[in-house]
């Protein structure tokens, strides 16, 4: 029977090769005499079949694991460092309310709001922080539980504030007096609203940094925000913002009634752009209640009127897309208004790349005259009008701006400058003169900025 069954393994093939050698020897192969005097045997195979399609993909699985890890190492290790900076951000305010607990009868109810404007930040940025991570800790719950606690002070604090209100207000007329006491020791110039009687600028102001933006997101970079530079009646204290994560993107604005109503992010109304009107770039203003602002599709000068609801544009066949300001893409045309109208800053291909300074006629919304300037557009970090005059800026370094160029259009003459002014933050992407307050507004890297601004009357 033995040489039968050897004669039979070769035929067998692979399938007994994955036999194991115990199986063999336990009752598997078992032989018998056949009803012909043959000797046959009888070889019972295992279901032994090795599952390689469930290993390639256990394979594939393990891979896709790997990488996912990968990617969660290296957002704990980015997330990190920002936890470390909310962590101090917030043991800051600690010792902000630590201090208004043992002396809270001095301040007043602006201080109270402006912390709780505070911490509703940290609780959106925790947040955020937690979204993207997509998990919990102890560390989370223990941030949340401290802005809880803090809030909850705020809010007794106020309450005890209330007990003494006429204390604060003694208090805060002695502030107010000795305010006025002291700008009337700077001889402090009034601006002379809506009047050109000076020879220039002569000097900014150090930066009035209002706070975070109305989405309470420093990743919104990009945007723009200030006052109607020729108010209709009703709306003279009207405020406008409007902010994006991408130079390329402009599809929304916020009205608010006044400038508390800013503040407080109380928007009067949302303007939601409708598709086909997005605009580009950040360099839009608000002037006689219309947004004007830079369309690409057609490339034209946009404009939204906030009444009516209604669009228009104008083509300036000359403009060029290849030329923007140096901090921030897509600000191709740059919009302006002061005390004799609205403009408009662009460069062409004929100009090599310098700024070319247009008039706006309002009523047909063409090109009224335009003029040519000797400012290379990239590198200027922005431009703005006053008086008819078109200054430009550029950065000094990280914390200071300078207004190095002037254009004056009813001389044709232009000069150097040498007006250096702080910034907040190192880059910005919008910054425009209104003359209904003769001040500087500046959307500073996520944050409201804005600048007095100090005239030559010699």
């Amino acid at each position: 029977m033995l040489p039968v069954l050897l004669l039979l393994l070769p035929a067998l093939g692979p399938a007994l090769a994955w036999i194991p050698v115990q199986d063999w020897e336990s009752g598997n192969v078992t032989a018998s005499v056949g009803s012909s005097g043959q000797c046959v045997c009888h070889v019972f195979l295992p279901d032994t079949t090795f599952p390689a399609n469930r290993v390639e993909h256990m394979q594939e699985v393990s891979k896709n694991l790997l990488l996912e890890v990968e990617i969660q190492k290296k957002k704990i290790v980015s997330y990190e460092g920002k936890l470390v900076i909310y962590l101090q951000e917030l043991k800051d305010l600690s010792i902000r309310v630590s201090i208004m607990q043992t002396s809270g009868e001095d301040y007043i109810k602006l201080d109270f709001e402006l912390l709780r404007i505070e911490l509703r930040e940290f609780e959106a940025l925790v947040s955020q922080l937690k979204d993207s991570l997509n998990s919990s800790s102890p560390l989370f719950d223990s941030l949340y539980t401290e802005i809880r606690n803090m809030t909850h002070i705020v809010n007794q604090l106020e309450s005890y504030d209330k007990s003494n209100l006429e204390v604060i207000r003694v208090e805060f007329a002695k502030l107010q007096k000795k305010l006025e006491e002291c700008q009337a020791e700077q001889e402090v110039i009034k601006p002379d609203i809506g009047n050109c009687n000076h020879t220039g600028i002569l000097s900014i102001g150090k930066p009035l940094v209002i706070q975070v933006n109305a989405h309470l997101s420093p990743s919104y970079q990009y945007g723009g925000w200030g006052k109607d530079s020729k108010p209709v009646r009703g709306y003279e204290n009207m405020y406008f913002y409007g902010a994006y994560s991408s130079p390329s993107a402009v599809y929304d604005f916020y009205v608010y009634s006044n400038y508390d109503d800013l503040i407080l992010r109380k928007a009067l109304k949302h303007h939601d752009i409708p598709s086909g009107w997005e605009g580009a770039g950040n360099n839009y203003i608000v002037h006689s209640n219309t947004i004007y602002y830079q369309h690409n599709s057609p490339f034209s000068m946009t404009k939204l009127n906030l009444t009516s609801s209604k669009y228009d544009y104008r083509v300036i066949s000359a403009a060029s897309q290849r030329f923007s300001y140096a901090y921030s893409d897509y600000q191709n045309l740059d919009f302006a208004a002061d005390e004799n109208g609205l403009w408009v800053m662009y460069a062409s291909e004929e100009s090599k790349g310098k700024i070319v300074l247009a008039k706006i006629d309002e009523k047909s919304f063409g090109i009224e005259d335009q003029w040519n300037t000797a400012v290379f557009k990239q590198s200027a970090g922005n431009a703005f009008m006053v008086c008819g005059v078109m200054y430009a800026t550029r950065s000094i370094d990280v914390s200071t701006e300078e207004i190095f160029y002037a254009f004056d259009t009813k001389t044709k003459q232009e000069k150097n400058l040498n007006i250096r002014f702080q910034k907040f933050q190192e880059k910005y992407s919008n910054l425009d003169y209104n003359p209904s307050d003769q001040k500087l507004y500046m959307y500073n890297n996520g944050y409201y900025v804005s600048y007095n601004v100090r005239f030559n009357k010699e």
